[in-house]
Formats: structure tokens, sequence, C-alpha cells
């Protein structure tokens, strides 16, 4: 695949038609103490949104990933990234750069004091100076090239200087939009008025007993659409040398292709069908196939070896403690007086 004049444009944007798998119906995300973000433009188009920018992040990350990770697909292995053992109470917990919300920001590589020395060194990082970000984007795709893709924020690096924005986002949106309301009961053959109760529930479980009646408002809409921004101008600014450049752009793309064919049951009772997918910019591009796509990434793993860490999985061990949070004590009537 030839990226030289993809990587030449400013951005690529592109736009995949979407329908529901089975009905009319769908389930948008929905926000706590919110609800469904439906919205309206400025010539009355009733609009919903149906996927964030962050889940659709989550969802382009786990596509690569060995099942629900923390570790990388096997016919992606030569790519960096960082794992963590959590040592502590005697069990062994592993994450990684790859399913952590801050990526390799996270506390459990960040705290952990060789590792975080190490990266500032190589960084040429000092909070009392400017920043060499040519040195820090290099470091960053020597450790997690998927970071520079979603982006990272190291805010326990002393100062909380060093951020990359997301070069690759997306969402979903439907237009022209109608609710669907309906509802549900949830039944209890055994105690449908809620009476009785376990000796050893806790309070607030007497609630789970009963018949419980609810609403379910699902929606319709005429045009359901995912759109995709990979910002090629930023990759360029990373200052990587080419092949990096190449890789970045394969490796985002490849999340884009795999999102759209295996990611799209985002809910229960919500899950899409690709209908066709297109650029709106550069207007000449073909988002290629799975196959060409991985191939294209495995080209590119290898030729980057050299600048990725070695081994590429770095490996660390962090220990953790349970700190037990206990609850505030309701003062009594005697002691309020």
């Amino acid at each position: 695949m030839d990226t030289t004049n993809l990587l030449n444009a400013p951005r690529l944007l592109l736009e995949a038609d979407l329908k529901p798998a089975q009905g009319c119906r769908f389930q948008p995300t929905g926000f706590a103490d919110l609800g469904a973000a439906q919205y309206r433009l400025p010539d009355g188009t009733e609009m919903l949104l149906v996927e964030s920018a962050q889940s659709v992040a989550n969802r382009l990350e786990k596509a690569c990933l060995y099942g629900d990770g923390p570790d990388i697909a096997p016919e992606l292995q030569g790519l960096a990234y960082v794992a963590a053992t959590l040592t502590g109470k005697g069990e062994n917990i592993r994450t990684s750069s790859l399913v952590e919300a801050h990526r390799i920001g996270s506390p459990y590589f960040m705290l952990n004091k060789d590792f975080k020395d190490k990266l500032a060194e190589e960084m040429a990082y000092n909070p009392k100076r400017p920043l060499n970000w040519q040195k820090i984007y290099a470091t960053l795709f020597r450790y997690d090239p998927s970071s520079l893709i979603h982006g990272v924020f190291l805010s326990l690096l002393e100062g909380g200087r060093v951020r990359a924005p997301r070069a690759l986002t997306g969402f979903i949106e439907a237009s022209r939009v109608e609710r669907v309301v309906s509802g549900g009961v949830k039944n209890s053959a055994v105690d449908p008025k809620g009476e009785l109760q376990v000796e050893d529930a806790k309070a607030g479980e007497a609630g789970v007993y009963s018949n419980v009646p609810y609403s379910r408002i699902e929606y319709t809409a005429d045009k359901i659409t995912a759109f995709f921004n990979l910002d090629t101008a930023l990759i360029r600014g990373y200052g990587l040398p080419p092949e990096a450049n190449s890789l970045l752009l394969a490796l985002s793309l490849l999340k884009i292709r795999r999102f759209l064919k295996t990611q799209l049951r985002l809910r229960t009772a919500c899950d899409f069908e690709l209908v066709t997918v297109r650029a709106t910019a550069p207007a000449d591009f073909t988002l290629p196939e799975e196959a060409p796509l991985l191939a294209e990434v495995k080209t590119g793993i290898a030729a980057c070896a050299p600048l990725f860490a070695k081994p590429p999985v770095t490996e660390v061990i962090t220990p953790v403690k349970v700190v037990v949070k206990k609850l505030t004590e309701q003062p009594t009537p005697e002691q309020s007086q």
C-alpha cells in the first residue's frame, strides 16, 4: 500500500453508512443523569449521538487485542507496548498500556520508579526546561506506538507537560431520529410484592426480589453514520522516520476496518451492519480490506523493530496494596445537637 499521498494530505476523513442488523430499532449510548444525547440541528433535523468518541476509541483499541487483552493479538506480535504485573496480597494481576485508560500514563507504569526514570531520561525530560518533542515522540513510539494513535497524557510525570492528542478519532451519529417508547417488567415468581429478603442481604438489596416494571426508550433513524478522522498532519509532526509514519497509518486503518467488520454490536439492543464506507478527504482514497492492511502492518512492525524497545514488550512489576475505604458514620441525634 502506497501511503505517500495519504501522509501528505492534512487528514483522512472516512464515513461509513450503517444499518440495524435486524429490524429498525436501536439503543444509543447513554450518559449518567443525562440519558441519550439527542439534539437538533439549526435546520430542525433531529439528531442522536449513537456512540461517543471515547467509546469508539476503546473499541478501536480492542480491535487489535488478544481477546479482551491485556496483550496484543498473536498476529501483531512484535508491536511494542508496556505490561505491568501488579503484586500484592499474594495475587498477581496483569495489565498493559493497550487497555489502561491513560495508556502508558497509567499509574501502574508511571508510579513504577525505575520505568518512570528511564522514560524521563530517554525523553530528555526536564520540568524546568523546554521540551524536546522529537525525543518525547520517539520515546513514546519506542515503548507504545498505539499511544500516539489514541492519545496519551503523562500527568504523573513531574509538571504534567507531556501529552499527545488522539491521531485517530471516531464517533457514530444518527439523523432524522424518532423515539420508540416501550417497557417491560422484571418478574419474581417467588416474591412479586417484595416482602421477602435473604437474612444475610446488605442494605439496599431489598429491591432485587419483587416485580420491577421499567420503561425503555429506543430509536429509529433515517440515516446512521460512523465518522473517522485520522490526523495525518499530526503523525507527520511527530518527526519520526518514514517507516514509523507508515506503520502508524496502516495500524490506524486496520483498527478502523476491524471495527467496522467485527465490533459493531455495541450493546444488546444495538447491533449494526456496514452498508458502505467512503472517504470524503482525500476523495480518491479507498479503505483497503483487512488482509492487505494486516500484511502492511506486519511489514511495518518488522521495519520498525530497531525503533522499538528490546524486547518490544516492556515488563514491569508494580507493588500495589488494597485500600479499604471506611464508610462515613452518620451522627446520632445526640451527636448532631
